[in-house]
């Protein structure tokens, strides 16, 4: 059997955005694969970007048929790890690693080295924004549950430095990687084990990478959140972000 992903169009409106396949987005998607696969060619760890292969439509309903081929899993993952879409630990499901968990620092501290540091190296070396939040972001774990690889995907919600100011590309990625992905995780994570403080180690994680605005990220008091309600009642389009600011948990030592 063919081990591979088919994504298609879904046209109801999610959020701000309805949930097609974007004429725009198709025309972008072989240069934005290419540089996100390049990007996670040269990083040295085992996280992977699941590639995108190519598409196909009809011409009288572009959009609204438009059918993505993306990688599977099999040929990426690490042998013996099982992989998880960190959406669904967050989520919870029958089987969760974190239904058993008795050690969220371990936990956590793995989650953190196999996410962040391809992100961050994406952004910093390559030019690449990565949609890295939860839905975009696999975690493959070992018979113990620990976190061991990260996969990425979705090459339509890539962008690039080449495109964008570097100051958009990387309010993009926090909000993606931080709010949108790391903050969800540490907050279940803090809500199943009261008492435990999930910061100091994703500050630690975060200091490690010589990105010059991680220092302002760790000591500004807010995050960027993206406003989806205000982008629907303005009537944006979909790909449009604005933000409002949110307390930033990283800059509490």
């Amino acid at each position: 059997e063919d081990d591979l992903f088919v994504k298609f169009s879904l046209d109801v409106r999610i959020t701000n955005d309805i949930r097609r396949l974007w004429r725009h987005d198709l025309i972008e998607l072989r240069r934005t694969d290419a540089a996100a696969a390049s990007a996670f060619a040269a990083h040295r760890g085992p996280a992977v970007w699941l590639s995108d292969r190519g598409w196909r439509t009809a011409a009288f309903a572009f959009e609204e048929l438009a059918v993505l081929v993306r990688d599977g899993l099999r040929p990426h993952l690490l042998p013996g790890a099982t992989p998880l879409l960190a959406a669904a630990l967050v989520e919870g499901f029958d089987g969760s690693p974190l239904d058993a968990l008795t050690d969220p620092a371990a936990w956590w501290t793995a989650y953190l080295r196999q996410v962040v540091p391809p992100a961050l190296e994406a952004f910093e070396r390559h030019g690449v924004v990565l949609e890295a939040h939860l839905q975009n972001t696999l975690v493959a774990v070992d018979g113990t549950g620990l976190p061991v690889q990260a996969l990425f995907r979705d090459a339509e919600g890539v962008k690039l430095l080449a495109d964008v100011s570097r100051e958009k590309g990387w309010e993009r990625l926090v909000y993606c990687l931080v709010v949108n992905n790391l903050i969800e995780v540490a907050s279940l994570l803090s809500e199943r084990h009261p008492g435990w403080n999930p910061w100091p180690a994703a500050r630690a994680e975060l200091s490690r990478h010589p990105v010059p605005e991680i220092p302002a990220l760790l000591a500004s008091p807010t995050l960027p959140g993206k406003t989806n309600l205000l982008l629907r009642w303005t009537g944006a389009d979909g790909a449009d972000a604005r933000y409002l600011p949110l307390p930033n948990p990283l800059a509490c030592r």
